[in-house]
C-alpha cells in the first residue's frame, strides 16, 4: 500500500487476474535461531505436507526440512518448529491447491461485468475473468494484515504507475495499478506467503503483476470479498 500523488478516476472496463499457486507459513516458540528438537503440536500434519514420515517425532532431518520452508517463505523464527503459523500457511496452500481452475465455484465475484479481477481475502488467491470465463490464474496473493487489512467491496482500476515508491513507506511497488485509495495491485520480493501481511495492497509476484499490468486498464473493475486468516 502505498501513497497516491496523482489519481485518474475512470469508469470503463471490468478485469481480473491471475496464475500459479504456492503456499507457506509457520509457528515457532520464542528460542534461539538454531534448529530444535522439540515436535510442535502439527508435528504430524508438517510431516505430511512435506512428504516426511508421518510418526509425530522431530527428527534432525524433520526439522532441516521444516527450517528450510520457514527460510524460504519468511516465517520466524526460522527454527525448524512444527507450530500454528507454519501449518496454517501450509494448511492455506492444500485449500489454494484444491480450489484447481474453478475459483469462482461459489459465484461471489460478480458474473455480469464482463472481465473483472477477483480478490479472494480468505484462500489469498486472485484470478481474471470474463463473465463465467476464467482469463487468468488462479494465482496467490499476499493482501493487508491485521489492521491493514484489503478493503473489500466492488472498485475500480482509477490510477496506474509501472515505477511507483510509496512516500508512505519509502518502499518500490512496481506495476501499480490502485483501485482503493491507496491500496493497489503491484508486485513485491517476498514469498506470497510471508507474514503478517501488507499495508492493504494486494502484492504479487513479479510474473503475476506484469501480467495484470498487460490485461488490465484504467476504468477495470475489481472485486474483493472474504476475510483474510488471522484479521
Amino acid at each position: 500500500m502505498g501513497d497516491i500523488r496523482r489519481r485518474s478516476v475512470v469508469v470503463l472496463g471490468v478485469t481480473g487476474l491471475i496464475a500459479p499457486l504456492t503456499l507457506a507459513f509457520t509457528a515457532a516458540p520464542a528460542q534461539a535461531a538454531s534448529c530444535t528438537t522439540q515436535a510442535g503440536p502439527y508435528q504430524k500434519q508438517v510431516e505430511k505436507f512435506l512428504g516426511r514420515p508421518v510418526d509425530g517425532k522431530q527428527s534432525a532431518t524433520d526439522c532441516k526440512a521444516i527450517r528450510a520452508f520457514q527460510t524460504k517463505h519468511g516465517i520466524t523464527p526460522d527454527i525448524g518448529y512444527a507450530g500454528p503459523v507454519t501449518w496454517g500457511v501450509m494448511d492455506l496452500m492444500n485449500k489454494q491447491k484444491a480450489v484447481g481452475s474453478n475459483p469462482n465455484k461459489a459465484g461471489k465475484c460478480p458474473v455480469n461485468k464482463g472481465r473483472i479481477a477477483c480478490v479472494n481475502l480468505t484462500l489469498q488467491l486472485s484470478w481474471i475473468q470474463d463473465g463465467k470465463k476464467l482469463v487468468y490464474g488462479p494465482v496467490p496473493v499476499r493482501t493487508g494484515r491485521n489492521g491493514y487489512e484489503t478493503r473489500t467491496g466492488l472498485k475500480k482500476i482509477y490510477w496506474r504507475d509501472i515505477d511507483h515508491v510509496s512516500s508512505l513507506y519509502n518502499v518500490p511497488m512496481p506495476y501499480s495499478q490502485f483501485f482503493d485509495g491507496g491500496q493497489a495491485f503491484h508486485s513485491v520480493n517476498l514469498s506470497m506467503w510471508n507474514p503478517p501481511g501488507s499495508h492493504g495492497c494486494v502484492n504479487m509476484t513479479t510474473t503475476v503483476a506484469k501480467k495484470y499490468w498487460s490485461l488490465l486498464k484504467n476504468g477495470d473493475d475489481v472485486y474483493v470479498y472474504g476475510r483474510k486468516p488471522g484479521t
